[in-house]
């Protein structure tokens, strides 16, 4: 029986045949052509038909990842009612996506686009889904991959697409396009990127079907560079090597004073004593900066505070009061491997591979709150690896390479770990039950033996802990993520942003801002045996790490060459230390001693009963993202400072620094010299001074005896209180 077709429908398809030429002939393959129009349109987005219920009764599978899925959405169910052969402009799929008739997302399809007429060619081809043996995508490529451009310049991109039968084709005005900068590079969804006018490297990702590549831009300022600071390692030389190439001058290297408090607060998370201070800045040895640093890495301020940031990361949370003696445990041995030393690679391990009791291997409590093997490896992944696997349990991730397969691959590391009660409440035995690893994939319900990202599956016999293989993978010199992801997070915390950010998003379509940099730290990290130490000796000791955070000129704007110090706010446990030692307080925590610092606390259990922590952001120790962690300043964080009950009563108590002060018989010049040592490490302005002096004198002038002892009182509590809010403070720079 012969097909006719409306006299319009014949006049479209012959117009579009005549603007594709030859390729109108090509039979269309429904992944490989008509997928990729529904993933340009958002149809198969979160936020459309592609979560998890679908829209209005009409689902696909998120991003496009399972077309046979798609396939069957589309032709056959719903009694084929969203395609009309035998008018193929008149389908459902086409009227909503053109807004002929009402729909949700709006319109998706203009009539006169090319998607248009390969969706009325697929329709009219018969909605062919494919032949087994028909090519399939094999990787993208964007030209060009890299690139120099000025500043507001615009670069078309093109995206060729390479099947697995060497064929190649022109898919730019499929693809998707997103910069990682949005402040730097803006795109359009035909693949032109128009720089903005801020100077640096930026990147955008390329998806297609699956597939993603990166395009990236260098954008220089042109400055000319000079004076440029001493170079003190490897560090200097990457960094002035890639400021030389955008013409980014920076800004010198911070005075003493500024050295001092930056470096004591983030290796020791603490203020610098007067008296340190005085001893510092006194010392005309060139090499005390230095001398400085090995002392804050062996003292146990920085033991307690990393402790601290590792605490949160590995989840130590009690949830009811008898995981009090097990989140005691684990915080003290990692205060205590970190003082010791203990090199990262035996670090994680003993964390990933923890079996026994509580009393046998502290690291045990790790996997009180991390139950089942998905979360185990989920956590392994992001924190150690600097990969988030969470999307790929359900689909394809969308931004990287990993599959459903690689999930469970890699969690089959974690299929052995069980445990068993120890005799004591909320406590566990952790150990490897013999058999063999594996994980069933949900979707292909097959199972997957344990495999390591990138890598071949292994096959293990039944009384090997698969988690102590992972562990020696992870620890290989040659892991492309194991050494990367931990010196990010460490630069990361010591310049407010992270090589890669965020710091625990570590892949291809999410490129370093200076790769040779991220490379260098990697390779000397792996080279002193995954010292820590070390590492932070060879960061806080470039003159990268030591340049003012005054920018100039020409870096104003910069926030990812490290041509200044980027100033950050002191988290939670740092300021609550710090207000607490200008107010000469000493808190009190339950089951802590008198005076104890908030940076020493081993759970998360103390935020509920101190609104300081909570409002300034102190992590719940729920996941291992550092993303946990409040950074950003709100309105709720200045009112409590300004006037919370807690701060007012320890400010204006009998035993308070300010009572104490306005009861010392020096003089006022030499008491106000004292608080700008113990606020910021630095001797006081002789403005600042005289305004000090000249608010003393207008309280206390015309009173006598005790009147003006209360009014003298009055006058430091004004002036601890005015410190304690400044920004000078609130902040490391």
């Amino acid at each position: 029986m012969r097909r006719t077709f409306p006299v319009a429908t014949l006049l479209f398809g012959l117009a579009v045949f005549s603007s594709h030429g030859a390729d109108d002939a090509r039979p269309l393959n429904f992944a490989n052509d008509i997928v990729p129009i529904l993933t340009k349109g958002g149809c198969n987005s979160g936020g459309c038909h592609g979560k998890a219920s679908g829209q209005n009764g009409f689902r696909l599978s998120l991003l496009g990842f399972e077309p046979k899925e798609d396939f069957e959405h589309i032709v056959k169910e719903a009694r084929g009612r969203r395609l009309f052969p035998a008018a193929p402009e008149q389908s459902l799929l086409l009227t909503k996506g053109t807004a002929q008739v009402p729909h949700g997302g709006g319109k998706k399809l203009d009539p006169k686009s090319e998607e248009y007429g390969d969706l009325i060619r697929w329709i009219r081809q018969g909605m062919p889904y494919g032949n087994p043996d028909d090519p399939t995508l094999a990787r993208i490529e964007v030209q060009p991959a890299k690139e120099t451009l000025p500043l507001k310049a615009k670069r078309q991109l093109k995206v060729v697409a390479h099947y697995t039968d060497g064929s190649t084709r022109d898919v730019t005005r499929r693809a998707l396009y997103e910069a990682n900068e949005k402040a730097m590079a803006e795109t359009n969804e035909s693949g032109l990127v128009e720089l903005m006018d801020m100077p640096g490297d930026v990147a955008v990702m390329v998806r297609y079907q699956g597939k993603v590549a990166t395009f990236r831009a260098t954008i220089p300022l042109g400055a000319p560079v000079k004076d440029l600071p001493p170079v003190k390692n490897f560090i200097d030389e990457q960094v002035i090597a890639k400021l030389k190439t955008i013409g980014m001058p920076p800004s010198p290297v911070c005075d003493d004073a500024t050295f001092l408090r930056r470096v004591t607060l983030d290796i020791a998370g603490r203020l610098p004593t007067p008296e340190e201070m005085k001893e510092f800045l006194a010392s005309k040895e060139p090499t005390k900066r230095d001398v400085w640093i090995d002392r804050l890495l062996d003292s146990p301020d920085y033991a307690e505070y990393f402790a601290n940031k590792w605490s949160a990361l590995l989840r130590n949370k009690r949830t009811q009061d008898w995981y009090a003696r097990g989140s005691y445990l684990f915080h003290d041995w990692l205060r205590d491997r970190l003082m010791e030393n203990l090199p990262y690679d035996e670090f994680v391990r003993q964390v990933v591979a923890a079996s026994g009791d509580l009393d046998q291997h502290p690291p045990v409590a790790w996997y009180r709150q991390v139950k089942d093997a998905k979360t185990q490896m989920e956590d392994v992944a992001q924190l150690f690896l600097g990969t988030r696997m969470q999307c790929a349990q359900c689909h394809h991730h969308p931004f990287e390479k990993w599959s459903q397969q690689d999930y469970f691959g890699f969690a089959a590391f974690f299929s052995t770990v069980n445990r068993k009660a120890s005799g004591l409440p909320g406590e566990e035995v952790i150990y490897h039950k013999r058999g063999t690893a594996q994980m069933v994939n949900e979707r292909s319900k097959e199972p997957v033996k344990p495999t390591n990202l990138g890598a071949a599956t292994l096959e293990l016999r039944p009384e090997e802990d698969p988690r102590h293989k992972l562990a020696d993978w992870m620890s290989r010199p040659d892991n492309p993520f194991f050494a990367h992801t931990l010196v990010n997070r460490y630069w990361k915390h010591f310049f407010n942003r992270g090589l890669v950010e965020p710091e625990d998003d570590m892949r291809e379509t999410n490129p370093p801002v200076n790769p040779e940099l991220l490379t260098a730290l990697a390779t000397a990290f792996v080279k002193s045996g995954y010292d820590m130490k070390e590492l932070i000796r060879t960061i806080t000791r470039s003159s990268t790490y030591q340049l003012s955070a005054t920018p100039n000129e020409c870096n104003v704007r910069d926030r990812q060459n490290f041509s200044r110090y980027y100033p950050k706010r002191l988290n939670a446990e740092v300021l609550f230390d710090a207000v607490h030692e200008m107010l000469g307080a000493s808190p009190q925590f339950e089951g802590q001693p008198v005076g104890a610092r908030a940076v020493a606390l081993p759970d998360n259990s103390y935020n509920t009963t101190n609104y300081f922590l909570t409002v300034f952001g102190r992590p719940d120790s729920s996941s291992a993202c550092e993303c946990e962690r409040t950074q950003e300043a709100s309105l709720a964080q200045s009112l409590h400072l300004l006037n919370a009950k807690d701060i007012q009563e320890d400010l204006v108590r009998d035993q308070s620094r300010p009572a104490q002060l306005a009861a010392d018989a020096r003089p006022d010049d030499d008491k106000l010299t004292e608080l700008y040592h113990l606020a910021f490490s630095r001797e006081p302005t002789q403005g600042e001074l005289q305004l000090g002096l000249a608010h003393i004198d207008k309280k206390s002038r015309g009173k006598a005896n005790e009147e003006a002892m209360k009014a003298r009182r009055e006058a430091y509590e004004d002036i601890v209180w005015a410190l304690m809010n400044t920004k000078e403070f609130l902040f490391n720079h």
